[in-house]
């Protein structure tokens, strides 16, 4: 397009089949979904699928995933199901346990062992503490260790009995009696051959007192040897007797030790723990006898003997897994810091809290080593300290569980200091582009530890692949809801609406929620109906329910003009004046609808006034728009001078904000229809942006705007010669409901599209472009004259003869 005007006859409206691309049934390679193989990862998303099966296949190195994408693009779901898939032909990981540290029991260790025997080896130590307890009663009841004890006992007593004798041989000598008493050994004097009575020596003369002193004291350097000697024997006797219980419970535990130790054989560190608590069960044998003095189990609020024995040896099961089931995957919801990477659990014992190995629980992130782990960006940075975590867990490849808020706490509580876990998995964060290009600007880590990028699309190539694809999700659905598959007429109706939604009959949208929420209605209604596939009739149905649940606000706006409380005429010609098209939402429901939109002009500097813009109704869009209409008639009219001209154009009773830049064409129209002085027809509606040149461009909402001016023209009854002027570029954006597409083949209804300034006027008057430009530079020209008047000098009048 050149500034200079393009003479040509009217463009011919489009042919209805221009203006809805249908997908014939006949063509589909299927009867029903029900032959069709159920979607397979993110359907249509090829560059997402790339990413996600690099990640896959190098888990190592921050090859993490950051999904990004507009919201409804089944970005969770889809790449949800394809983790699922993928890790069911994966390995399952090892089963992760904790186990008591007898040395230390606040730093409890760590173990791995074979995917789903975890439970069977915590099972089978209760057990085994179980059966040692009883074990150990048989054991410390034989008659072979009764008599080994008292071969024992009575080797001490002999021993003692011939150190004591010959210390009593001494005494006597001197005439000293000793007595042993539980307390100890007593000496007392002997007189008339036999030992005095306590009494009796307490009567002793002096003299006869002198001489007992003096031979105890003559004693005491034997009687000294002599207790040293029995109190070494005792020591030995000790040992003797430690050795002898050390021997009895080994032997009583080794057959069951080693039952249990042979079926963990391929578990070396579970091996090694268990020869360590079989060691620690024969040293703490009074455990299991309930001696007093025995050594303490871990506190348990409440338990039996049997249960604190029972928890001093038990196997915390951190996280397990089907041998048969793959590798996992955690989507969790909502989560937080301990639902992520764990928590230690308290108890009250004695009006204290405590705790041990027993009550350290695993977070999704330990459930998800050596497999996947499907995260919300948003939830994640909305939890305390959790994305600083994972940041850690990803750098460091390990994971140790502990309450963070600990550290914030006047008085801490004790809590275990678990080793950490080793964790190697892949993590897909989800969320939108905005999101991800904010993390990537302030947080290095995000290029260090997500370097690959899964980039939704919201649309696909609407080809053979892509409505195989549509079908596919909808089996999905069906499946999904227990509905009855959708026919070939159903699946054609929803590729309709699937480009549609696309806003282009040459591809189809992976906007799926609104896709799918669809064929979910539909296949209800089929359902309720006793049919056993889903047809055509039955999405139309569903699409005019979804419509009319939300079509309230568009009702009443409509009526509003029927009943012209708002004035717009879809009949005769109007100077300066040309409806627009304008499109509101209301909810998940847009709709179109023409707005009257009005220009006058008058002689003066050149200005083009938006008098939405000067009452602060207009958006920054819209005021580009009206600067571009200023541009146009400045390029094509001025020429080398300066366009004497002032014009205003308003939005007919609108009161809300307007936006957008999708009004200018009709703007522009209004004012060279206000310049010319040449009518427009009120029956034609127009939308369109529109260059300096004079270029018609496209806009957004093209459906909604051409449906909104039918329904009116509809209800006020159609003429034949109504309808709406487009750009030509949106031609193929155009997917048009049904009923207006009828109305076009049946030449009740017309969409004329247009290239140029020059091709529009031609449509909405009765006069050619050319004309109307002639009028359009007489009628400025004429305003340069006034304004040249209006600044010549006034001649001085002559005073009176």
């Amino acid at each position: 397009m050149t500034d200079d005007v393009s003479p040509a006859a009217p463009p011919a409206p489009a042919p209805a089949a221009d203006l809805r691309r249908a997908c014939d049934p006949a063509a589909l390679p299927f009867d029903s979904t029900s032959e069709v193989a159920p979607v397979s990862g993110p359907a249509g998303q090829p560059r997402a699928l790339e990413a996600l099966v690099l990640a896959a296949e190098l888990r190592d190195g921050g090859f993490n995933v950051f999904a990004t994408g507009p919201s409804g693009t089944g970005r969770r779901s889809s790449i949800s199901a394809w983790a699922r898939e993928r890790a069911a032909s994966e390995p399952a990981p090892p089963d992760v346990v904790y186990l008591p540290n007898f040395d230390d029991p606040l730093r409890p260790g760590a173990a791995e062992l074979p995917a789903g025997s975890a439970r069977d080896l915590a099972a089978a130590v209760e057990r085994l503490v179980d059966a040692v307890g009883l074990r150990f009663a048989e054991a410390f009841e034989s008659e072979g260790y009764r008599a080994r004890h008292r071969a024992l006992h009575e080797d001490l007593d002999r021993r003692r009995d011939e150190i004591l004798g010959r210390l009593d041989a001494q005494g006597r000598a001197r005439g000293v009696a000793l007595q042993v008493t539980p307390t100890g050994v007593m000496m007392l004097p002997i007189a008339a051959g036999r030992p005095l009575k306590p009494d009796e020596a307490a009567n002793m003369p002096a003299e006869a007192r002198a001489q007992f002193e003096a031979a105890v004291a003559g004693l005491r350097e034997p009687a000294d040897t002599a207790f040293a000697a029995i109190h070494e024997l005792e020591r030995e006797a000790a040992a003797r007797h430690a050795e002898l219980t050390h021997d009895v419970a080994g032997g009583a535990i080794r057959p069951l030790a080693d039952e249990v130790r042979a079926r963990w054989a391929g578990a070396p560190g579970i091996v090694t723990w268990l020869d360590r608590a079989a060691d620690d069960m024969v040293a703490n044998v009074v455990l299991f006898q309930g001696t007093e003095g025995a050594p303490p189990a871990p506190p348990a609020a409440g338990a039996t003997p049997a249960e604190a024995l029972r928890a001093r040896y038990a196997v915390n099961v951190l996280v397990t897994n089907d041998p048969d089931g793959g590798a996992p995957v955690l989507v969790p919801t909502d989560p937080t810091f301990s639902d992520l990477f764990g928590r230690v659990e308290y108890e009250t014992a004695l009006g204290a809290v405590v705790t041990d190995h027993r009550h350290l629980r695993a977070g999704a992130v330990h459930a998800a080593r050596g497999g996947y782990l499907l995260l919300d960006a948003a939830e994640l940075l909305a939890a305390p300290f959790a994305w600083a975590r994972l940041k850690d867990v990803l750098r460091t490849g390990r994971l140790k569980i502990e309450n963070p808020a600990a550290q914030y706490t006047v008085f801490p509580g004790v809590s275990p200091d678990a080793e950490p876990i080793e964790v190697r998995m892949t993590v897909v964060l989800v969320g939108t582009r905005e999101l991800y290009e904010l993390l990537y600007a302030v947080d290095d880590d995000v290029a260090r530890l997500f370097k690959l990028r899964a980039d939704f699309d919201v649309r696909m190539e609407r080809d053979e692949a892509g409505v195989r694809a549509i079908a596919a999700i909808l089996r999905q659905v069906s499946d999904a809801h227990d509905l009855p598959p959708f026919d070939r007429g159903a699946v054609a109706r929803l590729v309709e609406h699937s480009s549609r939604l696309a806003g282009d009959q040459r591809r189809l949208s992976l906007r799926l929620r609104p896709l799918c929420d669809v064929a979910a209605e539909a296949g209800l209604e089929a359902r309720r109906a006793g049919r056993e596939r889903v047809g055509a009739q039955d999405v139309a149905d569903a699409l005019a329910a979804r419509r009319r649940r939300s079509n309230l606000p568009e009702i009443r706006l409509r009526e509003a003009t029927l009943e012209r409380v708002l004035r717009v005429e879809v009949e005769g010609a109007s100077t300066g004046q040309v409806n627009g098209l304008a499109v509101s939402a209301a909810g998940d429901h847009e709709f179109g609808h023409p707005v009257r939109i009005s220009a006058t002009v008058s002689a003066g500097d050149g200005q083009v006034l938006d008098i939405d813009r000067e009452a602060e109704l207009s958006g920054r869009l819209h005021s580009k728009g009206v600067l571009i209409v200023s541009g146009f008639l400045a390029g094509r009219y001025a020429g080398d001078g300066a366009l004497s001209l002032r014009a205003s154009i308003v939005f007919e009773q609108s009161y809300g904000p307007v936006e957008g830049d999708s009004a200018a064409a009709a703007e522009l129209f209004a004012v060279l229809s206000a310049l010319a002085g040449v009518p427009l027809r009120q029956g034609v509606a127009v939308t369109g942006s529109v260059d300096q040149h004079g270029a018609i461009q496209a806009i957004g909402g093209i459906n909604e705007k051409i449906e909104g001016f039918f329904a009116l023209c509809r209800d006020r009854g159609l003429t034949g010669d109504q309808g709406v002027v487009v750009p030509e570029a949106n031609l193929v954006h155009t997917m048009l409901d049904p009923e207006v597409v009828d109305a076009v083949a049946a030449q009740r209804f017309n969409v004329w599209p247009i290239r140029t300034v020059d091709e529009g006027l031609a449509v909405l008057s009765a006069c050619s472009a050319e004309e109307i430009d002639e009028r359009v530079r007489t009628r400025l020209a004429a305003f340069r004259e006034a304004a040249r008047a209006a600044r010549a000098p006034v001649a001085p009048t002559p005073p009176p003869a």
